[in-house]
């Protein structure tokens, strides 16, 4: 006569879930490296136009930022976009920020263009422009010029 022996474990009707919670974990890591990594950069708000201008609001204040090749800055305020005058400068970007923070506080509507020199630097004018989103900008243009 054959005998079986008997099984000291019967089977078991749950599932082994230690596998998932070690494929959850990987991701959890996964994420938290890239998620750093992904919200970096200088938010700016571009027109949906192909070439055409944009209009100005005349009862906006305009603030013409240009950045020097040298990596001075200097700007004009006024009621329309002026790149011949000039109405105060600054040579650091800590000054530069301060001085246009308390511009863009004094008036939240004020609406900010860049405009650079061809030589200046690429870090410089993304300076510039991470300086004004620190100081409260949250109207903010390029400025170019037509090939000729």
């Amino acid at each position: 006569m054959l005998v079986r022996p008997q099984r000291k474990h019967g089977p078991k009707a749950e599932m082994n879930v230690v596998p998932y919670i070690d494929v959850m974990l990987v991701l959890l890591v996964i994420f938290m490296v890239t998620a750093p990594m992904l919200t970096q950069g200088v938010k700016i708000e571009l027109p949906k136009v192909a070439s055409e201008a944009l209009a100005t609001d005349t009862r906006q204040q305009i603030l013409t930022l240009s950045v020097k090749a040298e990596g001075g800055y200097y700007w004009n305020l006024g009621g329309e976009l002026d790149t011949q005058h000039q109405t105060d400068s600054a040579v650091a970007l800590d000054e530069m920020r301060a001085k246009v923070a308390q511009i863009v506080a004094e008036r939240r509507d004020t609406q900010v263009y860049i405009r650079a020199d061809k030589d200046a630097g690429y870090g410089s004018v993304v300076a510039a422009m991470a300086a004004l989103q620190q100081g409260g900008v949250s109207n903010l243009g390029l400025v170019t010029e037509a090939p000729q």
